[in-house]
């Protein structure tokens, strides 16, 4: 994947994880893709045990906005650095990460998720 198919797939993949629209969401995802972050520390494998998830990750977080900080191209997709801001009762949070992401045909077969978690935890 090149560095302007990377951009473009994270401009849609990523607005896809705001305002709670998990079926549009998991049609990203292969039918069989792996989907791993912090809280699902086995991960998830097939859209049967993905979009469940979704569905609540989506439904508890419908204002995050995720934005991409750095893209670096590979020849199974890309590693992607983010930023997501999410909003809680209280104030808003910025996060840092980085996420794992193999593509085949336009569609994301792997998708592991790393961030530090705790100020997250501590202010929701």
């Amino acid at each position: 994947m090149n560095f302007k198919e990377a951009e473009d797939f994270c401009i849609r993949w990523l607005s896809a994880w705001t305002g709670n629209q998990p079926e549009r969401l998991i049609l990203f995802y292969a039918e069989d893709a792996f989907y791993l972050d912090p809280t699902a520390k086995k991960g998830f494998k097939g859209h049967g045990k993905i979009l469940p998830y979704f569905k609540i990750l989506l439904r508890n977080n419908p204002n995050w906005k995720w934005t991409h900080e750095e893209i670096f191209p590979n020849e199974r997709g890309f590693l992607l650095k983010w930023k997501a801001v999410i909003p809680t009762k209280e104030t808003e949070i910025i996060e840092y990460g980085m996420d794992i992401v193999e593509v085949k045909d336009d569609k994301i077969t792997r998708n592991e998720v790393y961030f530090d978690t705790r100020s997250l935890i501590s202010k929701k």
